[in-house]
């Protein structure tokens, strides 16, 4: 198994990937969002970016801008939306990343009203990116929601997309799946998907937000889904999405994920 962390895009790259890899962590999760982490901003530090990896050996993996519109009503919307997301692509291939994380669109405004058209839109965004993905060799693995989402959120939802897209793959959400009902959907998601999860990304919550906690600050049985994990055979990577100021945080949320697995 291998573990990474997830740059936090406030701040400047460089300094993100050193202390994770300061860390040592096996790859960095380089999410490609504002005002640091655009591809603008990381193209000119490719070079010292490789050093970095270099240094500490450590893998690099892209997650697609995070807040942007592929399933919104507005066709300039979208279009800008697909255009950040293939430039990210792009960006991701001068790194020779292999591996790339996308949030599907979300669903808002009057899209709510009517959330088929929306849907649609979303797929349609879904498929361009992956026919760019595929172009360029890297695998992409689709990120279930939050529930204010609106698109993605249930594992049901999953099962389309995985029958029209055969090179989609799972990126497992753990908190998300926490959230907005009375039960964790990780383990269903896992047992319809096992074979398609692709990527995992495990922080805590209570069930009403997206707080990203450290491991065990929250309610979420990892030990329960990791167990689950293990059945199916799963043995790629797990993001340990945990944003606190204090970063002792992060490294013990790692240590105690390895922990139970290592144990299950």
């Amino acid at each position: 198994m291998k573990y990474g962390a997830m740059n936090f895009p406030v701040k400047p790259v460089l300094n993100e990937v050193k202390e994770i890899g300061e860390m040592g962590f096996d790859y960095v999760e380089l999410t490609m969002d504002p005002p640091e982490a655009t591809p603008q901003k990381i193209l000119p530090q490719k070079k010292s970016i490789q050093n970095l990896l270099n240094r500490y050996k450590m893998e690099i993996f892209v997650h697609l801008p995070t807040f942007v519109l592929t399933s919104d009503l507005y066709e300039s919307m979208r279009k800008a939306s697909l255009h950040e997301n293939i430039e990210a692509l792009e960006t991701a291939a001068e790194l020779e990343v292999k591996k790339v994380v996308l949030h599907p669109g979300y669903v808002t405004g009057m899209g709510k009203f009517v959330i088929d058209k929306a849907k649609r839109y979303g797929l349609e965004s879904i498929e361009a990116i992956l026919k760019k993905a595929n172009s360029l060799g890297m695998t992409l693995c689709l990120e279930n929601m939050f529930p204010q989402a609106l698109f993605l959120t249930q594992p049901y939802e999953f099962r389309e997309i995985f029958e029209i897209f055969p090179e989609i793959r799972l990126a497992l959400d753990i908190g998300h799946a926490n959230l907005g009902g009375d039960r964790n959907r990780a383990i269903e998601f896992i047992q319809r998907y096992g074979y398609r999860i692709g990527h995992i990304h495990a922080n805590d919550n209570f069930g009403k937000e997206d707080n990203h906690l450290p491991i065990g600050a929250g309610i979420i049985d990892f030990e329960r889904i990791i167990k689950s994990l293990k059945e199916t055979s799963y043995d790629e990577t797990i993001t340990i999405e945990v944003f606190s100021k204090d970063r002792d945080y992060l490294r013990l949320s790692k240590e105690k994920i390895a922990k139970m697995w290592e144990s299950q």
